[in-house]
């Protein structure tokens, strides 16, 4: 019989692990967990890998805001058969010592490894989230199938699956991964507060050199092949010749960088685009757009479709795979294919010239976000899932999460 508890004599220990800590909705998924889960309920560290790069890194930010985070220098996103075996090596004997009840993983590597070491170090539960799994259709056919089966073998000893789509399901369940009653939803949510509080974007347009009358069509993410800028600088060039009234804002940084800026030179936008860089001000940035444009290849469910949705944004998006299950077509969003340039430029066009359309996208996008996306919910998700684990149900006010 499950004991109710509304506060434990001694918590829980859970380790989050992480390949690497980046500017990205996995990492930002990662640190809210470990800030807001219950304290009286759970003791959590976070470790993640040395490496951050171009796309910035979370390290300094989350241990400002009290996670407590360890580096695990031998942990790295590349193969690499040497630090790999040593990082496995530490991984066990760090989980034996510490004696977690709960280890829960991010990302292919860490998930991977931290899972296997799990088995062998005895940790009682063994949670692992799905934020797009680790294979897809843009990779070689040799590593997909590998990637599927190092997937379908930790899934058999994985207590929990986590996907932040319905659609991760299908496709896991489809390469035979885990069985179903191992899956569940746990939305990758965001502070509804930050996002639904009004902002005066007059300050920002004059910080950036936008016109008070001018559009701007915009969009936040990693420059990387996954993100697929270079189709999105593109849309914007095809934008800009019917409306010379519009200017193009990419917020993030990455390894594409150089071809980005090529790009924009080679189609005569070098007065139309403005690349931000990193930027943690999202939320501000977002209160100046009229589009959010999202080119991405593939996906799970990225964090910054709901945030756009709460600030009021149209979307247009490539019809990945979480991006279809949100954003109903000329509902709540504008989607198209991946590489259809012109749908996607002219459902930009169409939001631009028209009002109405984008009034009535935006008040049912909104309805989604505020209803699906609230990360108080997604904290007590997690707080009931771990506690179900250990025999006890959840009976008390998680972290604040607003």
């Amino acid at each position: 019989m499950k004991n109710s508890l509304s506060k434990r004599q001694k918590p829980i220990r859970v380790l989050h692990l992480i390949t690497r800590l980046i500017v990205g909705g996995a990492q930002e998924n990662t640190v809210f967990t470990a800030r807001f889960l219950n304290p009286d309920f759970f003791d959590v560290d976070v470790i993640c890998g040395p490496q951050t790069g171009s796309e910035g890194s979370l390290i300094e930010e989350a241990v400002q805001k009290g996670v407590k985070l360890f580096i695990l220098p031998e942990l790295v996103r590349e193969l690499n058969p040497l630090k790999d075996t040593i990082a496995f090596i530490k991984l066990i004997i760090l989980l034996r010592k510490k004696r977690y009840s709960i280890i829960h993983t991010h990302s292919s590597k860490a998930g991977i490894l931290g899972r296997f070491a799990a088995v062998i170090a005895g940790t009682p539960v063994i949670i692992h989230t799905v934020h797009g799994w680790s294979f897809h259709d843009y990779m070689s056919t040799f590593r997909k199938s590998f990637y599927i089966t190092l997937e379908r073998t930790t899934a058999k000893f994985t207590d929990k699956i986590i996907v932040v789509t319905n659609r991760d399901i299908d496709k896991g369940l489809k390469h035979r991964i885990g069985e179903p009653d191992q899956y569940q939803l746990i939305r990758s949510a965001i502070p509804l507060d930050e996002f639904l509080t009004p902002l005066d974007e007059t300050i920002l347009r004059q910080e950036l050199g936008i016109p008070s009358e001018a559009f701007v069509v915009g969009t936040v993410g990693r420059l990387s092949p996954q993100k697929n800028p270079l189709d999105w600088i593109e849309i914007s060039a095809r934008i800009a010749s019917q409306n010379p009234n519009c200017c193009f804002l990419m917020v993030g940084d990455g390894p594409l960088r150089n071809q980005v800026e090529s790009q924009i030179k080679k189609l005569n936008l070098e007065n139309k685009v403005i690349l931000c860089g990193l930027r943690r001000d999202v939320s501000r940035l977002l209160s100046i757009m009229d589009v959010f444009l999202l080119t991405s290849l593939w996906e799970g469910l990225p964090r910054v479709l709901p945030q756009a949705m709460c600030r009021e944004v149209p979307i247009v998006a490539y019809a990945t795979d979480g991006v279809s299950e949100i954003i109903q077509h000329g509902i709540s969003g504008m989607i198209c294919p991946q590489g259809d340039i012109d749908s996607a430029a002219q459902y930009c066009i169409q939001l631009l010239n028209s009002p109405e359309l984008r009034e009535r996208i935006i008040q049912n996008a909104k309805a989604v976000a505020t209803e699906q996306f609230d990360l108080r919910i997604m904290i007590k998700q997690l707080e009931e899932l771990y506690l179900g684990f250990l025999g006890e149900t959840y009976n008390g006010e998680s972290g604040s999460a607003s």
